[in-house]
């Protein structure tokens, strides 16, 4: 089975095409937040130098977020796009559950792995997986929270590893002796395409829409402002 893994959730703009779980190339760039631009010219890429096409393809797999709302919207779209036209399959995976893939292969049957991207203000999105018998299981699906409350809801787990953007804010909160910080915590298109494979096979498949866990910061001031004009 051939695959296309698009990942546009955060600054980081890439592109992975594998063959089940081997990897064909892969072109992960962190060009800022131009993935309107950047996007299609790397799958055109992608293709030829893989001497494939759009055609070639059996599944598509999607960042679908939490991150970058514009991001999310242009990798999605995109999908669709080779979804409608050629009725490829697509699946989407969260950020989250893509990160825990950075170290699925250094963990032990039964250890944990939190999930954490910055969101500001002291905030975060995270989840919580635990590695079942080479799977990736959700405990704790995908959500939003102060990292106070993140640090007390996994206080009460033992093997666990903190993986994500968020550990560099956060990393003097969330140490204990009970727990490890990952250092490889950017997000890439080929541990995205290796979730989406393992939830293809395991026909546990995610709609391909957006995984808004808050509102974007543009409605968010609106509303304040249209609250303040009212009271």
């Amino acid at each position: 089975m051939k695959i296309l893994s698009i990942d546009t959730a955060s600054d980081i703009c890439g592109v992975s095409i594998l063959e089940d779980k081997n990897l064909l190339l892969n072109i992960d760039t962190n060009s800022g937040r131009t993935h309107s631009e950047n996007l299609l010219p790397m799958i055109n890429n992608a293709f030829t130098q893989t001497n494939l096409s759009v055609k070639n393809i059996d599944l598509i797999v999607c960042d679908i977020g939490p991150g970058s709302f514009t991001g999310i919207r242009i990798g999605i779209s995109t999908a669709k796009a080779f979804h409608d036209s050629l009725k490829i399959p697509c699946i989407g995976v969260s950020s989250l559950e893509s990160l825990s893939y950075n170290i699925k292969e250094d963990l032990k049957n039964g250890d944990y792995i939190c999930s954490i991207i910055d969101c500001k203000n002291k905030n975060c999105y995270y989840a919580i997986y635990q590695l079942n018998n080479s799977q990736i299981q959700e405990i704790i699906s995908p959500k939003t929270d102060t990292i106070n409350n993140l640090k007390k809801e996994t206080s009460k787990y033992k093997n666990i590893t903190f993986i994500g953007d968020g550990i560099e804010i956060y990393q003097e909160q969330l140490s204990s002796s009970t727990a490890s910080i990952s250092t490889n915590n950017i997000l890439n298109s080929y541990n995205l395409g290796l979730c989406g494979l393992d939830k293809y096979n395991n026909k546990n498949f995610c709609e391909l829409l957006p995984l808004y866990l808050k509102k974007p910061q543009a409605q968010s001031q609106l509303e304040e402002k249209m609250l303040k004009n009212n009271s």
